[in-house]
């Protein structure tokens, strides 16, 4: 069983909301409407642990590509077309200044945003982002400061920039997973250009790890030159766009789109090799066989994978007080079939169980965090994108 429940008021006429003549009252109405607008509607939903309700935040975002929860609870939010907004109290802000310029081009445009560790004190945030430059498009990762107002970025200093561009729009990654160092590890797609993910001298197509300055952390394979680029952690990877660690023990954990099937749960280790695209339990969008089959020696295996694909757009590993019967589960966002899949993991760490939540009820959801309360807040990229609140429902 499932109801709605609106939050604030009912429809009312114009003319009484709006004590100006119709024409400058309907101007007034469509201007509102077509913004940012805050907490709209709960609904509720049954799932295999009990009743969850999910909240409308805030909708009408263009787009919104990654969420992050602030020291105070407050979130903010990118949107793919370059605009970054914080969501407090229900309201939206206007489009914080000094983002660099992000290039809108297919699948790219301004991508994760994720806080320092130290970010109450420093202001320090990052942002991965696709650009033009020479030879097409690829994608940089920033470094930059949020004004104490909160209405700029200052100290903006791009620390990593990809070394081949191509004209392609597709598969440029990107989220931003720190660890406990406050090293930065993130992914990159393979561009479109599936060999590329198999040159350790290539940044498409590998998981890459940074120091907060760009420069280059001692656990990298590749820091002395040899063998591939200092930057690299781990290659074979199609277009991770979702990383993350476990805030217990501290996996690092990706999650990647597939071609038709073949999307991937990988536990990327320095210096591994994950197989695109010679292995994959894909096959091309056309149907045609892709590589060589399912495995091959010296490629690693998938932890989990999906076929058909659900076009994976993000992962979180829950760790909260609010659904303790969801301790250790991984929680991924899906683009294709519009829900967010909650893996079960046994005591090893192994998926034994997949429940699929909210199935085409909210759009695209683009990305899953988990708030310090417990609570889940996603985003759905759509044109009238929304930030959504999941909670457990009260007993009755």
């Amino acid at each position: 069983m499932r109801h709605t429940r609106w939050n604030a008021g009912g429809s009312r006429d114009i003319a009484t909301v709006f004590p100006f003549p119709m024409a400058a009252a309907v101007s007034l109405f469509l201007a509102f409407a077509s913004s940012p607008a805050a907490a709209q509607e709960t609904r509720e939903f049954p799932t295999q642990t009990g009743t969850v309700l999910v909240e409308t935040l805030a909708s009408g975002l263009e787009h919104p590509w990654a969420v992050e929860a602030m020291p105070d609870g407050a979130l903010i939010v990118t949107e793919r077309p370059g605009r970054l907004r914080i969501l407090r109290d229900g309201k939206l802000s206007a489009a914080i200044k000094g983002v660099p310029t992000a290039a809108a081009h297919g699948q790219g445009g301004l991508l994760d945003v994720a806080l320092d560790r130290q970010f109450a004190t420093n202001r320090t945030l990052y942002l991965t982002l696709s650009v033009r430059g020479d030879g097409g498009y690829g994608t940089v990762l920033v470094r930059a400061a949020l004004s104490q107002d909160e209405q700029s970025l200052t100290e903006v200093k791009e620390i990593f920039r990809m070394n081949k561009f191509t004209r392609k729009g597709q598969h440029f990654g990107s989220r931003i997973a720190i660890d406990k160092d406050g090293s930065l590890f993130f992914g990159i797609g393979d561009r479109g250009e599936g060999e590329r993910a198999q040159d350790s001298r290539d940044h498409a197509g590998s998981i890459l790890h940074i120091n907060a300055d760009g420069s280059i952390p001692a656990s990298n394979p590749y820091r002395g030159g040899t063998g591939g680029l200092a930057e690299i952690w781990s290659i074979g990877h199609r277009n991770p766009q979702g990383i993350t660690f476990d805030p217990e023990g501290g996996k690092l954990l990706t999650v990647e789109h597939g071609a038709r099937g073949g999307d991937e749960v990988n536990n990327p280790q320095p210096g591994r090799n994950y197989g695109w695209p010679v292995i994959t339990f894909g096959k091309d969008y056309s149907g045609v066989e892709i590589g060589e089959g399912t495995a091959k020696e010296g490629l690693e295996q998938p932890l989990f994978y999906w076929d058909p694909s659900i076009a994976p757009g993000a992962i979180a590993v829950y760790r909260g007080s609010m659904f303790p019967e969801w301790n250790g589960d991984l929680l991924v966002a899906a683009l294709k079939y519009q829900l967010l899949a909650r893996l079960d993991r046994d005591e090893t760490g192994a998926v034994t169980n997949e429940e699929r939540l909210f199935d085409g009820e909210f759009g695209r959801i683009r990305d899953v965090i988990v708030a310090s309360d417990g609570a889940l807040i996603m985003v759905t990229d759509e044109e009238d994108g929304a930030v959504l609140r999941v909670s457990k429902a009260p007993t009755q």
